[in-house]
């Protein structure tokens, strides 16, 4: 067994699985740093740890293999924070921190907090690495913990402020790669032959059913076992946010994105079902509008890889534990085509029909300031086929999750789970791990502020994301129950939710992006088309109106 560095092992078991670039706020791992420059992966220096969490959390979803982000000991709990997405978004990142050594523990050591308790919070599997020696197997358990099951963050934690004590130390290291962990899904488990043939008994008695597809169907691949399924039975789909795109959205069975982020018409089309096919959902409060979309006592059908979902907030009439993928595709084999439901479609497409009337002159409004509406209508126009579309949360995400139509099944769609700010150092991890597509991240002016220097990243290492920002010039979403909460009393509201008039697209020029500002609708496309045509890292900045809020959702 070779004599190595804690350093080369890691660094070779990395290039090993085909990770190809490292998100990090120095100083950590020196060792490993060198010996990445030597195998080809990419070092990607960010300004704040949580930029490199949303990185690799971005690079994580758009390939499907395990981003890598570190952080040093003062810094681990910046990250632990930046993993929160990635944790509620089932991402696969490996986070890779230092620790004080073994004789600074319990001594107040300069800077040094206990990190397993916030790691614990935001991974599926966080260990301490005290010596080389453990690293081969903890390295490996890593990967294997981050690609399979439910997938999710690890954490491994090195001794050593900059886990110099682990990757400078040498051992007899061998590295071994398992192949089937360098991705997600590791395994695809399929269901009980006698549960399929249940699940496909009720669809097939079902009048009104409907597929809901959830972001287990994007971790799986399971896009096109969907839309067969639905095909062969006549079966409308709604999708979460993180499925968005499974189904291109014109094509007749699709409704749109369901669930306080909506479309009211996926939202009334979910609620009309007398059948809910849940795939790869945990059904929760987002995507059922807080439980109410579908009604309690609907029959439901779920398909889950972890058991622990399924029937969690639902009560199941079939149960299936297993892939998305695998699971569908054993659903299609167990059924026979139907041409039945003509009338359940029909009531469907005239729903979406109904719905796609009402914003049409939203959609094409010449209105100045612009319409968020004419910016997302125009954003659908103007995304290349095999575009990746990632949103920040808040407005960004209903913007975009009721407002975008990807239409080509090669294009992906990727959400921020919860975290402001998200959008922009996630497109840059995607754009990493995704080089030959292009990459846009839709974000307001409230979430680009927040990491606005991974701008100076984007340009060092030349990662050419187009940033389109919806710049009201204010946090809108807080607008409306601000306002409320002001009702009867005298004061300033606009103090928290409104910010100073900043042409963003010049601060984006000085640091070597290529910037342009939009006032007028009819530029936009054009905007957008010269930013994808830059070659360089680019913003779009489109002054929108301030007082347009994203509807509230549909509710029965």
């Amino acid at each position: 067994m070779p004599k190595m560095s804690g350093g080369r092992f890691i660094a070779e078991t990395m290039h090993g699985y085909g990770v190809t670039h490292a998100f990090l706020v120095p100083v950590i791992a020196r060792k490993v740093m060198v010996e990445m420059e030597q195998l080809g992966i990419q070092r990607i220096i960010t300004h704040g740890e949580k930029s490199a969490a949303y990185m690799a959390d971005g690079y994580a979803r758009a390939s499907n293999r395990p981003g890598v982000c570190m952080a040093q000991s003062v810094g681990a709990v910046n990250l632990a924070a930046g993993l929160q997405d990635a944790f509620l978004g089932l991402s696969p990142v490996i986070a890779i921190t230092g620790h004080r050594p073994l004789t600074h523990q319990y001594r107040n050591s300069y800077q040094e907090i206990d990190h397993m308790q916030p790691f614990s919070a935001v991974t599926k599997y966080s260990v301490v690495v005290d010596s080389a020696e453990q690293l081969p197997h903890l390295v490996r358990q890593a990967f294997r913990e981050a690609t399979t099951g439910a997938t999710a963050p690890v954490h491994l934690d090195l001794q050593g402020i900059s886990g110099d004590v682990v990757s400078d130390g040498e051992a007899d290291l061998e590295v071994i790669v398992e192949a089937a962990f360098a991705q997600r899904p590791a395994f695809r488990p399929e269901p009980e032959p006698q549960l399929v043939r249940d699940a496909a008994q009720a669809l097939a008695g079902a009048r009104r059913p409907v597929i809901m597809a959830g972001g287990g169907v994007t971790a799986s691949s399971a896009q096109q076992e969907i839309v067969e399924l639905a095909e062969m039975l006549n079966i409308p789909v709604a999708t979460s946010l993180n499925a968005k795109g499974t189904i291109p959205e014109d094509h007749p069975l699709s409704v749109g994105v369901v669930g306080s982020y909506s479309r009211w018409c996926a939202n009334r089309v979910v609620s009309e079902a007398d059948l809910v096919l849940f795939v790869g959902s945990h059904t929760g409060s987002q995507v059922t509008l807080d439980w109410k979309i579908p009604a309690m006592g609907t029959p439901i059908i779920q398909i889950d890889i972890d058991p622990s979902e399924l029937g969690r907030n639902y009560p199941t009439q079939v149960a299936m534990q297993g892939d998305a993928k695998a699971s569908v595709r054993r659903l299609i084999e167990a059924m026979e085509p139907m041409g039945e439901r003509k009338e359940w479609v029909e009531r469907a497409q005239q729903l979406v029909k109904e719905w796609k009337d009402e914003v049409e002159p939203l959609y094409n409004s010449g209105a100045v300031p612009i319409l968020p509406q004419r910016l997302c209508n125009d954003l659908t126009k103007s995304l290349p086929s095999d575009a990746i579309l990632l949103a920040d949360t808040g407005h960004a995400g209903i913007w975009t999750g009721s407002m975008v139509d990807l239409n080509h099944p090669e294009q992906s769609y990727l959400r921020a789970a919860g975290s402001l700010g998200w959008g922009l150092p996630a497109a840059l991890g995607a754009k990493c791990a995704a080089p030959e597509r292009p990459v846009i991240c839709f974000t307001g002016d409230g979430g680009f502020w927040y990491h606005i220097g991974e701008l100076e990243t984007a340009v060092r290492h030349g990662i050419n994301a187009v940033t389109v920002v919806n710049n009201n010039r204010a946090l809108s979403q807080n607008m409306r129950g601000d306002l409320v909460a002001y009702q009867g009393y005298s004061g300033n509201p606009t103090e928290l939710f409104a910010f100073t008039d900043v042409d963003i697209s010049k601060i984006a020029e000085s640091m070597g992006c290529f910037g342009i500002q939009v006032t007028d609708p009819n530029q936009i496309q054009s905007a957008i088309e010269q930013a994808l045509a830059s070659g360089r890292p680019a913003v779009v900045e489109v002054i929108t109106d301030i007082e347009e809020m994203a509807p509230v959702p549909w509710s029965p």
